[in-house]
């Protein structure tokens, strides 16, 4: 294989790889509400059911910090296998579990593998890349994370009409990745700086606060975000009587819509700083909310889901890059392990967050109230760019 080659296959391996984890967090959306009918006799099914969405988020965020450690002390490679071949069979067996407990255990298992694989191919590309191309691989990053989870969803809806265990198998995707990573991927110089270093010319410290900042964005806009697969198969289901496959593609429309603005990521951050880029993912996810807190129709459902799906589609690029701008080389792995904590902590709390908000309000109160919440923090993040522009004159 010729360099050029395995060069351009190592970098779809990364970007096909970086998939993996919308693949596990919203391949099940579909089968959600057949799966409630199969455990509805176990006492908390709802709660449970809806926890198998989200516990491999748990699962992550728990061993994120772990593996930026060990992705510093062992390498990016060896870890990145590791998780590849957990993924694969820790994703599949929920094909073979008959106890809804079972399955939450093998996802619990399977986030943990998410959590080096993740933080891995993140790393990689922050290893691999600067300056404006790295912008323009996140972009693609981004992409193929949107396109993926389109492709997912709408293909996990199709097996979940034809048997909801189904849907499991596809996780056994991770097998081709690993091989393909063996292949091409070899082990980066981790000698490079960050952006603040390279300005400087000198080594400087961890700025704990701007990476606590980007944490805590990150957290609140996934959580904010996530609310669309997790709630949407059940609001639908109470709506009318809707197939898991049509489920799937409203959910694969925000994908494509998400894919098509992550392309677009290199040309927005060329005018637009971080903070203001963050203006447009809130008020995006802001108007998906609100569209969604006053009509149940399903071609309104398609469009709240497509404007949804801009924000999300600038979120995973924005703030790692962002990162990547500000965190010195040699602590690269624990930065984006934090990062990766942030994100799937932000998940799994989703449906523990928004269930009072439903039990108290129904579905259309619950997406009014988090309408409001998107826009107030649009409108704090309008206040934080207006701040930096004030200091940079």
């Amino acid at each position: 294989m010729s360099r050029i080659n395995k060069t351009f296959v190592r970098n779809v391996t990364i970007l096909a790889g970086s998939s993996l984890s919308v693949l596990a967090a919203t391949i099940l959306a579909p089968a959600l509400p057949t799966m409630l009918a199969v455990f509805e006799q176990v006492p908390n099914s709802e709660l449970l059911v809806r926890l198998v969405l989200t516990t491999p988020a748990l699962f992550i965020a728990i061993g994120a910090p772990v593996s930026g450690f060990l992705l510093d002390r062992l390498g990016r490679k060896p870890v990145l296998l590791v998780g590849l071949i957990v993924y694969s069979l820790a994703g599949s067996a929920g094909f073979f579990l008959g106890s809804i407990y079972g399955i939450l255990i093998s996802r619990a298992i399977l986030g943990l593998s998410i959590s080096a694989i993740m933080s891995g191919f993140t790393t990689l590309i922050i290893d691999y890349f600067e300056g404006r191309e790295l912008d323009r691989f996140m972009g693609y990053q981004s992409a193929f994370i949107s396109f993926g989870g389109m492709s997912w969803l709408f293909l996990g809806g199709i097996l979940a009409d034809i048997g909801w265990r189904l849907v499991f198998l596809i996780h056994l995707i991770a097998v081709f990745i690993f091989v393909a990573s063996a292949l091409t991927i070899n082990e980066p110089s981790r000698k490079r700086t960050s952006g603040q270093e390279r300005a400087s010319g000198a080594k400087s410290a961890v700025p704990y606060k701007k990476i606590g900042l980007i944490y805590l964005t990150t957290f609140i806009s996934i959580t904010v975000f996530f609310i669309f697969p997790l709630q949407i198969p059940f609001y639908l289901a109470s709506a009318s009587d809707i197939k898991s496959s049509l489920v799937g593609l409203a959910l694969s429309i925000q994908g494509f819509a998400g894919a098509i603005v992550a392309l677009q990521y290199m040309r927005l951050k060329k005018f637009l700083s971080f903070p203001q880029i963050f203006i447009m993912i809130f008020i995006f996810f802001g108007i998906n909310h609100l569209i969604l807190s006053q009509t149940d129709g399903y071609g309104y459902l398609v469009v709240a889901l497509a404007v949804g799906g801009l924000g999300i589609g600038l979120l995973p690029a924005n703030v790692n890059v962002w990162l990547a701008s500000v965190v010195p080389g040699d602590v690269r792995g624990r930065a984006v392990g934090g990062l990766t904590m942030s994100l799937f902590f932000g998940q799994f709390l989703t449906p523990i967050i928004t269930q009072p908000f439903l039990g108290a309000l129904g579905f259309r109160g619950m997406f009014f109230s988090f309408a409001i919440i998107a826009f107030i923090a649009a409108a704090v993040f309008s206040f934080v760019s207006l701040a930096n522009r004030r200091k940079e004159s």
